[in-house]
């Protein structure tokens, strides 16, 4: 049987996900606050070691996919945490659990990012230089400073420097025999959506931010995505970035290719 773990496994797009790998019969491991196969807090360095061990400890020394789901919107407070979760989190996971992914069959890694992710040049990212230093803590303090902008600085900032991080992996993760991509939702019908329309700095923008279809995407529609690229049909699919975005990324960046 498969083994692909999962982070942000207890809702939203990590649910969806579970959900539709469980229905390919493979076996999940879940990493979240609750409801998961490891309880483990993702935004401190010591959860993520934990979280880490714990995974390892629930394998038999191989894995065949990763699905790193786990994030946070720009509403969140500290917006420090935006940061620490969507970039530093994913990253550690990422890089600590590839030698078991080395080990795994035709084994690939899935990286949600966000169409906030092309918001920003990653020349003109702002948070670029403490991210590739692995500054977690300079990184957090130029969020703070940022004001009332803090929030929407971390995500796009961090969506930025997630999505570069996959693109700078490619030869490494190509040599160790792993794919790796990543998927760019636009807004998805999520609870960390409606969270995000309940807060008076971002909510409008976030109901002003409709695709060219016409609605927002649905979990499953996103988990779709990432089953395909985790499977035989993208095999030759290496450092990718997919917009599931019902057409935003094309209505916004027509010319930018």
């Amino acid at each position: 049987m498969l083994t692909t773990v999962v982070s942000g496994s207890a809702s939203g797009i990590g649910a969806a996900v579970v959900q539709a790998l469980r229905a390919a019969g493979q076996r999940v491991i879940g990493i979240d606050l609750r409801d998961a196969e490891v309880i483990a807090d993702l935004s401190s360095a010591e959860g993520r070691r934990l979280a880490l061990q714990a995974v390892q400890a629930q394998l038999d020394g191989r894995l065949e996919g990763l699905v790193l789901c786990a994030g946070l919107g720009p509403q969140v407070r500290p917006e420090s945490l935006i940061v620490s979760i969507n970039y530093f989190a994913a990253l550690e996971l990422l890089d600590g659990l590839l030698p078991l992914l080395q080990k795994g069959d035709s084994s690939a890694a899935v990286v949600i990012s966000s169409t906030a992710a092309t918001s920003l040049e990653w020349a003109d990212n702002p948070l670029a230089g403490a991210l590739v230093a692995g500054d977690e803590a300079a990184a957090g303090e130029r969020v703070m400073a940022a004001g009332a902008q803090g929030g929407y600085l971390a995500y796009a900032a961090s969506k930025n420097a997630l999505s570069v991080a996959v693109r700078q992996r490619v030869a490494t993760w190509g040599q160790a025999g792993v794919r790796l991509n990543s998927v760019a939702p636009g807004a998805t019908r999520t609870p960390l959506l409606a969270a995000g329309l309940q807060d008076p700095r971002y909510g409008q923008a976030i109901r002003d931010y409709i695709s060219p279809l016409g609605r927002n995407a649905e979990p499953h529609e996103i988990a779709e995505a990432v089953l395909f690229l985790l499977g035989p049909r993208a095999s030759f699919i290496h450092g990718a970035q997919l917009f599931v975005d019902g057409g935003i990324d094309a209505l916004t960046r027509p010319t930018r290719l």
